[in-house]
Formats: C-alpha cells, structure tokens, sequence
C-alpha cells in the first residue's frame, strides 16, 4: 500500500485506528462513485467511521500532508513534467445536501484550531444554475493536479491565478527549499492581467497567455505608455489543452463532479483524495 508510510500510526493503546486500509477503501468508494455515506456497501464497515476519518483528515490536513509526500516522491523519480504547467477551472454544481451547513466555526477535532481549509463562505456561489463551487486547477505536462483552491462559483478566474500558483510547493528529497516554480506557464485569455504578468515576471517564469482584444487595443491607445506587447509562443499555447484534459480527468470521479459536502474543507479533501488516486494509479 503506497499510502501507507504516510499515513497516521494506528494500533495505538484503546485499539484506535486498527485498520486504515477498509477506511481507505470506503472513502475512495465513496469519492469515485459519488454514493451516499449512510448508503456505503457493508464491507467497509460502519458508514460513520469512514466519513468521521474523512472528515478529521480533512480537518486537520492529513490527506494534504500525503498529497505532499506522494508529489515529492514522483519528482524524486522524475515523474512531474516542469515545462510546462497550466492553469485552469472547472464549476462544481452543488448538490442540495451541500447548502446548509452550521453558521458556527469547525473546529478540528481534539484542537481548538480552525481547519486551514475552511472559508465562511463554504465556497458556494448562488448564480442562475443554483450553488455552485469552483476549482482553481495549475496542472503539470502529464496531465496531474499539482495545486489547487476552490472558491464559490461566481468567482472570476484571473485573481486565482496567482493564489493556485503559490500553492506549489514540492518538497525536495534532499531537504532544502521546495520546488515552487515551473520552467512555464499557460492560461487562457482569462488570466491576462497586468497584475499576473507582472507576477510571472517578477519570478522569471515564461509565460504563454494570450492577450484579448480589448487590452490589445487599450495598450495601443496609449501608445509608448502602454508598454511593450505581451509575448505569445503558439507552439507552447497548443499545449494550453493539458490543464482541460486534467480537470476532464479529476471529474471522473462523481463526488468531485457533483459537490455533496457541506463544508468547504471536506470538499478539499475529497479534491485531495481524487488527486492523489491520480498520482499512485499505474
């Protein structure tokens, strides 16, 4: 089991956490087939067991410490495509078990802290399709999730760019600084701004975004205040499609097509879990 090494000690005094794999088991069933926790097959065991780990990993940011641990494995063995890493996002129709979690502050269980994942506003967005949520996604070459964020779904892309960006960081094996820049990065007309061009430049990280019309023509109204035109590399902007066909393939699994979680923090972790079954699958 490559989960494993990484996983919370069990068989501790009190005979807590004997088994993590039958756990493990029913939250993957759960998350690839989008199922109802009380409605779990009995061969995982108790439906409120498995969800309360879920829940308490989620909290306490277990599934992104592993999520960590198996993206700097895969970058020890040169398995994270650095050339070129996309960015993107994808809407989430809530369902409507997802609306009408407690006003009150979660709590991690056994602490007094709040999980790190949680916003007040449970990252649902009211538009004319009813709740939504979003995926901010920065993708590698091979078509993996390297971070992510999730906002309500009403949430413009361009001023995610930079937050999902800065959610990179990849530990190096040898210890060290983690591995926070790619050697490229590509979006589409959503993400140009000046804001985030002047980012990627300040970090010295090329950049394939194409510039719409109507900041095209601005800049040339202002003539030598404008600035110079942006730089576009068509070859590596037909690799634009990578971050799409990553997000095609986190969405196979239904509890992340189809958002049933209350809390903003449990849907980040059952977007944890999906990425790591995406990274350890052969």
């Amino acid at each position: 089991m490559q989960l494993a090494p990484h996983l919370p000690k069990s068989g501790r005094r009190g005979g807590r956490w004997i088994d993590h794999r039958t756990v493990i088991n029913g939250i993957l069933f759960h998350v690839r087939t989008g199922v109802p926790w009380r409605d779990l097959p009995e061969r995982f065991g108790s439906w409120k067991t498995v969800y309360e780990r879920h829940r308490r990993w989620s909290a306490d940011g277990t599934w992104e410490r592993i999520l960590q641990a198996v993206l700097a494995e895969a970058d020890s063995q040169g398995c994270i495509d650095w050339s070129m890493v996309s960015v993107d996002s994808t809407s989430c129709r809530a369902h409507q078990h997802a609306a009408g979690a407690p006003r009150r502050t979660p709590r991690i269980p056994k602490r007094r802290s709040t999980p790190p994942q949680h916003r007040p506003d449970e990252g649902l967005g009211r538009s004319r399709g009813g709740q939504t949520s979003k995926i901010h996604l920065a993708g590698e070459g091979g078509r993996r999730p390297l971070a992510f964020l999730i906002t309500p779904g009403q949430r413009g892309d361009c001023p995610q760019l930079v937050p999902a960006l800065e959610r990179i960081r990849i530990k190096r094996p040898g210890g060290g600084h983690p591995r926070t820049r790619p050697d490229h990065v590509g979006g589409d007309k959503a993400y140009s701004s000046r804001r985030n061009r002047r980012y990627l430049r300040r970090r010295q990280i090329k950049h394939t975004i194409p510039e719409p019309k109507d900041q095209r023509a601005n800049r040339r109204r202002r003539g030598s205040r404008g600035g110079r035109p942006a730089g576009f590399d068509e070859e590596m902007y037909k690799r634009g499609n990578e971050a799409e066909r990553t997000i095609n393939r986190l969405k196979h699994f239904r509890a992340v097509a189809t958002r049933y979680d209350k809390r903003a923090y449990v849907f980040h972790g059952t977007v944890t879990i999906a990425s790591i079954r995406l990274w350890i699958r052969p």
